[in-house]
């Protein structure tokens, strides 16, 4: 199988991941920060490495700041609707956010009356800091905002937005799930305020990885409460960090994973990971511009996206090509609206969908090649 599909999850896994896994499974699968006993003490070793891991390559100003989560959209609906905002509250968005931000926005408007401007891109389908700062009101609370689209890759202007945003005092909330492991993220030199991301996408992770890093307190209400393994005498949840934000028994086999991923992706180097993915991208777009009928979508400069291309084929469905593609070619691509509706209305794609391929580290040259050879073969079958 030649895999497409890695911002929806990345495969193949390196395998230090997976051992990784199985020795937290074998060898200390007791429970973290629950017991004093060297099992339990393995095993809190472990996530803590990995919490001063993670906070040393984002630039958090430390470990505690650093919390786990099932995934990215878990931690998103920690920041968004444990944010204390009020009623006509403001927060600024864009048109290419994924359901995890959509959704706990549209909630938070229906329980608690906030209010939410989506920003457009521009015709060249990128996202603008002066379309920003022309959205922000009096009101502005909050951008939250998607570091790179899951659907055409465009990546937001982080540096020029959080300059704008500190000027306002406006909190910046980045998802970071299509970037963490592809482009530098640095929360204090980028200014960000909260930054979530998932585990298992490219930072090489298992799925059930997802964190949230808070930079400053932002009075943040945690959503769960219970067991946290310490301050058990308190009728309420701990205020220490990160206990405060991470009650109940942490995935540590999956975190053991996503600290192996982190390893591989920081061996590899993150700029080396862009520029791969980048050259795979700009291979396929070139090899498909002979394909009568078959437009690509997304910012014509490639350096204001990444390695990610949603496409159509002219009389081809988007899911009937993506099992055609699956079932006679072997090649796992993403095919329908992504999870992104608002992207899709902005592209005019709503009632069909597109085709996403999406670009690893571990994909080749020659891979590309056999993608753009089947989309051939399935034009000149379709004429």
């Amino acid at each position: 199988m030649i895999y497409f599909d890695h911002a929806a999850s990345s495969f193949p896994k390196p395998k230090a991941v997976g051992e990784a896994m199985i020795e937290a499974v074998n060898s200390y699968g007791a429970n973290p920060g629950r017991g004093g006993h060297a099992l339990a003490e393995r095993a809190r070793t472990v996530v803590e490495e990995t919490r001063k891991k993670i906070a040393e390559v984002f630039g958090a100003p430390g470990s505690k700041h650093v919390w786990f989560y099932q995934n990215a959209t878990m931690a998103l609906n920690q920041a968004l609707l444990g944010f204390p905002f009020e009623t006509n509250d403001h927060v600024v968005t864009t048109m290419v956010e994924h359901n995890s931000i959509l959704r706990p926005l549209e909630k938070l408007r229906e329980e608690k009356g906030i209010r939410i401007t989506y920003v457009q891109p521009n015709k060249e389908g990128v996202m603008t800091a002066e379309s920003f700062e022309a959205a922000c009101t009096e009101k502005t609370r909050m951008f939250a905002v998607t570091h790179a689209s899951n659907v055409t890759g465009v990546v937001a202007p982080i540096r020029e937005l959080t300059q704008i945003a500190k000027q306002k005092g406006i909190v910046v909330l980045l998802d970071a799930s299509q970037t963490a492991g592809t482009l530098p993220i640095h929360m204090e030199t980028d200014g960000i305020d909260l930054l979530a991301f998932a585990g298992h996408k490219s930072l090489l992770g298992p799925q059930g990885t997802g964190v949230l890093i808070s930079q400053n307190d932002y009075q943040l209400i945690p959503l769960l409460v219970g067991g946290t393994g310490s301050y058990s005498e308190l009728p309420h949840q701990p205020t220490v960090w990160p206990d405060r934000y991470e009650a109940g028994t942490l995935n540590t086999p999956g975190i053991a994973g996503l600290s192996a991923g982190i390893d591989e992706v920081v061996a590899m180097g993150v700029e080396t990971i862009y520029t791969h993915e980048q050259q795979l991208m700009t291979l396929f777009l070139e090899e498909v511009k002979s394909i009568e009928g078959l437009t690509c979508y997304g910012p014509k400069d490639l350096s204001k996206r990444v390695a990610v291309v949603p496409f159509q084929l002219s009389g081809i469905g988007s899911h009937e090509l993506a099992i055609i593609l699956d079932e006679h070619y072997q090649i796992a691509v993403r095919a329908g609206l992504h999870c992104a509706p608002k992207t899709h209305q902005s592209l005019n794609t709503s009632d069909t969908g597109l085709v996403r391929v999406s670009f690893g580290p571990f994909n080749t040259t020659e891979e590309v090649k056999s993608l753009v050879q089947a989309l051939k073969e399935i034009q000149q079958a379709f004429e």
